[in-house]
C-alpha cells in the first residue's frame, strides 16, 4: 500500500468562466490526483504582480495523494495544460485559465530545478495565505 501524503494547493483563474474553472480543477484533481479533504471559500482578488483588468478567483484545497513531489507537479501542469493553460512564464505573471500551485506537502522542505516546497512565494501572497488559514482551521 502506498503511502498518502498530505498536500494543500492553491488554485487561481482569472479568464473565461472562473467559477466553473476552479470547479473543472477540483474535478480533475480529485480524478487524477487524490481524495479532496478541505476547501477554501473562494476569494476574489486583484492581479499580484502583473497589470490585468481582470480580477482573480482564488482557493486553497487539502488533498490526499500518493503521488511522489515531482509526480504531483508534473500532474498539476498535466490538469493545467488540459484546461488550456498554454505555459506557466519565467519572466512575469499573465493573465490564465488556471494556475495550481503546491503550497505544502507533507511538512516536506524540498528543493530541486523544478520545484521548491514550501512553495518560495506563498507568505507574500495574501490570495494564499488568507485561504490557508481558513483551511487550517478545518476540523
Amino acid at each position: 500500500m502506498k503511502t498518502q501524503h498530505t498536500v494543500y494547493l492553491a488554485l487561481g483563474t482569472n479568464l473565461g468562466d472562473k467559477n466553473l474553472n476552479l470547479l473543472k480543477a477540483i474535478t480533475m484533481i480529485v480524478e487524477k490526483i487524490g481524495v479532496l479533504s478541505a476547501i477554501s471559500s473562494v476569494y476574489e482578488t486583484e492581479p499580484w504582480g502583473f497589470e490585468s483588468e481582470n480580477s482573480f478567483l482564488n482557493m486553497v484545497i487539502k488533498v490526499e495523494t500518493e503521488l511522489l513531489p515531482l509526480e504531483l507537479l508534473h500532474a498539476t501542469q498535466d490538469l493545467e495544460r488540459k484546461m488550456g493553460r498554454i505555459k506557466k512564464y519565467t519572466s512575469g505573471y499573465r493573465d490564465r485559465i488556471i494556475d495550481i500551485d503546491i503550497i505544502f506537502y507533507d511538512n516536506l522542505i524540498y528543493e530541486s530545478e523544478e520545484l521548491k516546497l514550501p512553495h518560495p512565494l506563498y507568505k507574500e501572497r495574501h490570495f494564499v495565505v488568507e485561504p490557508l488559514k481558513e483551511l487550517k482551521a478545518y476540523p
